[in-house]
């Protein structure tokens, strides 16, 4: 397989043409010819691949460009699309923080390390559609293998997945129409871009290079994965905002690593910005 020319930063996934529809025009990506399993638009940055719908398409539409596009480090991959639900209306959107493999009994728990810019929720995958409604969470069909595939090329904070409500227990899957799907994802377009950006700044802070104190504190603190990137952060900030002046720690006397995360935030907070 040879790979695109191209190296795209952010990928987003769907399983329909009508869910990529109104993604593929508001970007203006243009459909990659020589991609033949898969319908693929792209620009010079942005990568969208119609999967089909299923687990095992969603798991080889992900592996098959992100070989193909040879992507940057610390690419962001988003899944965008349809769920079901008991009782949410259709047309809401969900961050999804959990994801449960109906097939597999995996768990899987995507971080949300930025400020979720909707309301977040569980979901079920399955291998068959879900039609009795007799579920807590969500449920569709692609998340699990979205997730589990994508965590092979990148990190858990740069790999998420937003879902619209399609139908309900008074809105059945059986009456579900392309240009309905269509009209429900471009109503949230304008999440899925403010998501994007997120994740976008979240990458090149990854990729930043660590702050001069940064080793040293990881070393004398326990810090989850998540609250490391939180202590990335706050250091780039902080040398932003003090030009690279050495903490004072003082008498300061923390006991963890999220104490010192509160206390930084403090320091932060205090700190005079001139522009």
């Amino acid at each position: 397989m040879m790979k695109h020319q191209n190296a795209c930063r952010i990928f987003i996934y769907t399983a329909l043409p009508c869910e990529a529809k109104p993604l593929v025009e508001h970007f203006g990506l243009k459909k990659a010819t020589r991609v033949q399993p898969f319908a693929v638009y792209s620009d010079h940055d942005l990568c969208l691949t119609v999967t089909g719908v299923g687990k095992s398409a969603m798991a080889a539409g992900v592996a098959y460009t992100q070989a193909l596009f040879s992507p940057a480090e610390n690419p962001v991959l988003l899944n965008v699309g349809i769920a079901g639900h008991k009782d949410h209306p259709v047309g809401s959107l969900f961050l999804i923080d959990k994801i449960s493999d109906f097939d597999s009994k995996r768990n899987y728990y995507p971080p949300l390390v930025c400020t979720p810019p909707c309301p977040t929720a569980d979901i079920q995958t399955a291998s068959r559609p879900q039609t009795d409604y007799d579920q807590p969470a969500l449920c569709d069909m692609e998340a699990s293998a979205f997730y589990e595939t994508a965590l092979r090329f990148t990190s858990g904070e740069l790999t998420q997945c937003l879902k619209v409500i399609s139908d309900n227990k008074l809105a059945p899957a059986e009456t579900i129409q392309p240009k309905q799907v269509s009209s429900l994802i471009a109503a949230q377009v304008f999440t899925v871009k403010v998501l994007l950006a997120e994740l976008s700044r979240l990458a090149e802070l990854i990729t930043a290079p660590e702050p001069e104190l940064y080793a040293q504190l990881v070393q004398r603190y326990h810090f989850t994965a998540t609250e490391q990137l939180q202590l990335k952060n706050r250091l780039i900030r902080r040398d932003v905002l003090t030009l690279r002046c050495k903490p004072d720690f003082g008498d300061v006397r923390l006991q963890s690593g999220k104490e010192l995360l509160r206390w930084l935030d403090q320091q932060l907070s205090n700190s005079d910005f001139y522009l």
